[in-house]
């Protein structure tokens, strides 16, 4: 049982870290519980989304 608490940590750490990277933090929750370490590494690998064209 103490993993769920180690995966849902992830989970929130994962929302944070999307957010920062200009991503829906909601989303990447919802993906992190399905996924775990693997959304992580989506995560990490993927570039920051810009806001604006210019």
């Amino acid at each position: 049982m103490p993993w769920f608490a180690g995966w849902g940590t992830l989970a929130l750490v994962n929302a944070g870290l999307a957010q920062g990277k200009n991503r829906s933090g909601l989303l990447w929750f919802a993906l992190s519980l399905l996924l775990g370490p693997v959304a992580t590494l989506a995560l990490v690998v993927l570039p920051k989304v810009r806001q604006t064209l210019f």
